[in-house]
């Protein structure tokens, strides 16, 4: 499995005042340290550093089932992650909200768990092994907020 932030084209998109998802200009505020995820490198940002507070639908087209909600990103350019070991902003909960999707980007049902840490990986290679699911994506299980996606190899 793959793991995977925002596209490096979207997080410059809004660093250069693009709007988000709410056809805003993303906020900038200052990090207060490890509760900041950016879901571009997916770590955190770190204590003092610039950020940025926007809206993000981690989806291609508006559809029922595509979530929208609040993210961070590093107000600096940072490296995108994409890689097989769980992203540093996936441990430092106890716990995720993890849900498949099909190739219409419409929720699996009865895949939508709320996942203990030290089992994120395992289910999500089980339902990755499904025929019927094309991507997982994780978020916050406080405050549902979209963290990353895990995709095939």
């Amino acid at each position: 499995m793959i793991f995977q932030g925002l596209s490096s084209d979207v997080a410059r998109g809004l660093r250069a005042g693009g709007p988000d998802a709410n056809r805003m200009a993303a906020e900038r505020a200052q990090s207060d340290g490890a509760g900041n995820p950016c879901r571009h490198c997916l770590n955190h940002v770190p204590e003092g550093a610039g950020m940025l507070i926007c809206a993000h639908r981690p989806f291609r087209a508006l559809q029922p089932y595509a979530e929208l909600g609040p993210i961070f990103l590093c107000a600096d350019d940072c490296a995108p992650y994409r890689g097989s070991a769980l992203p540093p902003v996936l441990t430092t909960s106890p716990d995720y909200l993890v849900k498949g999707y099909d190739a219409r980007e419409r929720i699996v049902y009865g895949t939508g768990q709320v996942t203990p840490r030290a089992e994120i990986e395992t289910y999500i290679a089980q339902l990755l092994a499904r025929d019927d699911i094309a991507f997982v994506d994780i978020r916050s299980a406080r405050n549902n907020c979209w963290m990353a996606r895990a995709t095939r190899d």
